[in-house]
């Protein structure tokens, strides 16, 4: 069964069995529209879902957790979904895992390197690229300036100035 990893319950909120939610995607808006999450690989439907402004926090409201001990009982819970339950994917936005091992490519449409990993960061995401002639590990910011067109197909990332990154 392929599926994604939706976030990690942190604590409980109040004394009704919400939790509260450390989410592994920006876009915060999925947990509103999902009817389950599996909850260590075990399917608990959502009754309901919050965000609290201004930080943002998701609160989820579980079958089954109905006082704050139960919900407490779930901190450091890894929620998952399988794929095909997953809202979709605006156009340009991909999965991390769907991306890993992809090769990425210069305007010259030479091997810069791997994907070996995606940094989520609160300014822009990372990607941590393993260069083609060995050595050490390097970041390239998620940007226009820096990466293109991503080519499922061919598992390939365009790339274009990067030169400059490798020695940071």
């Amino acid at each position: 069964m392929d599926v994604l990893n939706l976030g990690k319950i942190t604590g409980a909120v109040g004394l009704k069995g919400e939790v509260k939610i450390y989410p592994y995607t920006d876009r915060k808006e999925d947990f509103g529209v999902i009817s389950y999450v599996l909850m260590n690989g075990k399917r608990v439907e959502v009754e309901g879902c919050r965000i609290q402004q201004p930080k943002g926090t998701i609160i989820l409201k579980l079958a089954g957790i109905n006082d704050r001990t139960a919900a407490e009982n779930c901190r450091d819970a890894e929620l998952t979904i399988r794929r095909e339950d997953a809202p979709p994917l605006p156009e340009g936005v991909y999965y991390v895992k769907d991306l890993l091992g992809f090769a990425l490519t210069d305007e010259n449409g030479s091997v810069v390197g791997k994907l070996k990993n995606v940094l989520l960061n609160a300014a822009q995401d990372l990607y941590e690229v393993e260069p083609a002639e060995g050595g050490k590990t390097f970041l390239i910011p998620v940007v226009d300036r820096y990466v293109g067109d991503v080519d499922l197909a061919a598992k390939v990332i365009h790339v274009r100035n990067v030169e400059d990154l490798r020695s940071l």
